[in-house]
């Protein structure tokens, strides 16, 4: 697995496909294999995927210290080997806008799923400190409040509870939660250049679909899509959010200049 060197240490990031490039930054409690080995095969083809773990998750330490956005979007940013496409799921998203307001030349095209501007209403609020409570606290209740919040009910069902609640999440889940009750992007926001989408999902019971409406909103000129789904999209409904992603970022640009 390659790795970069960064300030708060090695970060490491898998690496597929050829062409342009197309780093994609995962969520809370996730990793680049979690949250994205399923889907680089679809977009591979036509992008060099890279997938960072940012710290406290996969195989790049917690450096300890404050855990914050210019830690993490530094992390990510060290990764890049080009100017690339740019995708962030839920705190992924976070990051994601954190590096394409502060380096804009390295960002092509940005796509932010599950994202939201700052803790704007305590239904936001309690479920993330109800998440970090549980993680902090009760493991189980930790194992099985997450898929509860992070997928549909027929996802849910469909899968089972044996299945969804396997497993450890990454150590580094807590501060990472905790992160998220701190995360404001009003200034960063306004410093976007990069032509944005921005995805929502209906039945998000962790991020509300309304944030993700503020967060295109907030966006002038950002695209939007919304798909029915819970929180989780990237695993409910992977085939669509790839076919969004190649549409945005890929088969436009194939089409539009043959070369990226």
């Amino acid at each position: 697995m390659p790795t970069t060197l960064h300030g708060s240490g090695p970060v490491h990031y898998r690496k597929e496909g050829a062409g342009p490039g197309l780093v994609m930054v995962h969520g809370t409690g996730g990793d680049a294999v979690s949250n994205y080995a399923h889907l680089v095969p679809g977009l591979a083809d036509v992008r060099t995927v890279i997938t960072p773990d940012y710290a406290g998750s996969g195989l790049t330490a917690d450096p300890g210290g404050d855990l914050t956005l210019d830690l993490l979007a530094g992390q990510v940013a060290a990764a890049f080997e080009e100017p690339s496409d740019l995708v962030g799921f839920s705190l992924g998203a976070a990051v994601a806008a954190k590096v394409a307001a502060e380096r804009p030349e390295l960002v092509r095209r940005l796509v932010l799923i599950a994202g939201w501007t700052h803790l704007a209403d305590s239904r936001l609020e309690l479920g993330l400190r109800t998440w970090a409570r549980l993680a902090a606290t009760d493991p189980e209740s930790f194992a099985a409040y997450g898929p509860l919040m992070a997928f549909g009910p027929e996802f849910v069902s469909a899968a089972g509870a044996d299945t969804l609640m396997v497993g450890e999440p990454p150590k580094g889940t807590l501060r990472q939660i905790e992160l998220d009750l701190r995360v404001d992007l009003r200034e960063l926001l306004p410093k976007i250049t990069a032509p944005t989408l921005v995805v929502g999902s209906t039945r998000d019971y962790l991020i509300p679909v309304e944030h993700a409406r503020a967060l295109h909103a907030a966006l002038p000129g950002s695209e939007y899509a919304e798909l029915d789904s819970g929180h989780v999209v990237l695993h409910e409904r992977p085939a669509e959010i790839t076919a969004l992603i190649r549409d945005f970022i890929g088969v436009r640009d194939l089409i539009g200049s043959g070369t990226s």
